[in-house]
Parts: C-alpha cells; sequence; structure tokens
C-alpha cells in the first residue's frame, strides 16, 4: 500500500489520554503500526503471518 493515510487506523480502547501507544491498520496486504503521536511519520508493515506471531507472543507472556 503507498498511501498509508488511506487506511483505517485504530488504537487499543486501553491506551491512555496521554496520546502514548500505537495505531493499528489491517488491510489485505499486510499490517500497519505507526506512533499515534507521529502519525505523518514512519510505517512499519508485517505480514498477517508476523502479525499473529506477535499476538501470541503477547499472549503467551513473552515479552
Amino acid at each position: 500500500m503507498e498511501n498509508t493515510k488511506q487506511l483505517n487506523w485504530r488504537k487499543s480502547s486501553f491506551s491512555g489520554t496521554q496520546g502514548n501507544c500505537v495505531e493499528v491498520a489491517i488491510h489485505d496486504d499486510g499490517v500497519y503500526v505507526r506512533d499515534s503521536k507521529d502519525r505523518e511519520g514512519p510505517v512499519l508493515r508485517f505480514t498477517h503471518a508476523e502479525w499473529d506471531a506477535f499476538k501470541r507472543g503477547v499472549t503467551n507472556g513473552e515479552f
């Protein structure tokens, strides 16, 4: 995806009001992550398999 501004960005409902969080956008070609304080800054892209592995690691307490 060339223009990540068109993505549907979401942040966790657990995020505080200080804005110290990340936003995630799920798209057909991958999962995109950015810093909510720097929406014009860099965006990371992960494959769906990479994102699923990350979520499993979080759930299993690996981090």
